[in-house]
């Protein structure tokens, strides 16, 4: 697969993941009550409802031309908390579901790669599903950081007690900076936890 080829194929593979994950943050909200994304026209499979002219043609371009990796992000599917059925864990479950998402993605891709010899698949599926199970690992990895605003966030939020309320004030207004910072000085551990969560679903090293 030629450079030009294999830049086509992931971006479409990115923005596939990414419309995933939010269409699931929706579809969430959407069944707990809250119509919210399904207003806004949000519910939808078409990426032209969803791309981010930055997170998701700009950032992924700049990536791949520095490492070769594409990474980037779709607009978030909005969503009110205060429509939820339940107020307690909603929020959280609404967060989890778009790293869930992602993670249902690659076991699927994943199963596909360790059982490719007995479904006698081509190789160049063999190339695009790796692609696809090792970008929908580092996006739920890295969404499940929990850091305000990634969707972990809302999932440490759900299960902390309510006298710590302090903290999550602290990291709401903070939540940016301290992203950034772990972005610079420790967003390098994603990569051997993907490695490996990718070999134990494939049975294959990355």
């Amino acid at each position: 697969m030629n450079q030009a080829v294999e830049f086509i194929f992931q971006i479409l593979i990115l923005i596939f993941s990414v419309v995933i994950h939010e269409i699931s943050h929706g579809a969430v909200a959407y069944a707990m009550g809250d119509n919210t994304a399904k207003e806004e026209g949000r519910l939808t499979l078409n990426p032209l409802k969803h791309l981010d002219p930055f997170g998701s043609v700009i950032l992924p371009t700049i990536t791949y031309l520095l490492g070769g990796f594409i990474f980037g992000w779709a607009r978030p599917v909005p969503y009110n908390p205060y429509n939820l059925r339940n107020q307690k864990y909603g929020p959280g479950l609404v967060g989890a579901a778009g790293p869930l998402s992602n993670i249902i993605v690659a076991l699927v891709f994943g199963a596909l790669i360790r059982f490719s010899g007995a479904l006698a698949l081509p190789p160049q599926f063999l190339q695009i599903a790796i692609f696809i199970v090792f970008l929908n690992l580092i996006l739920a990895i890295f969404n499940l950081i929990p850091i305000p605003p990634l969707d972990g966030s809302k999932v440490l939020f759900t299960l902390l007690p309510s006298r710590a309320s302090d903290l999550e004030i602290f990291f709401e207004r903070y939540g940016l900076i301290i992203l950034v910072v772990f972005i610079f000085f420790l967003s390098g551990i994603i990569l051997p936890i993907a490695a490996f969560l990718f070999r134990l679903i494939t049975g294959f090293a990355f």
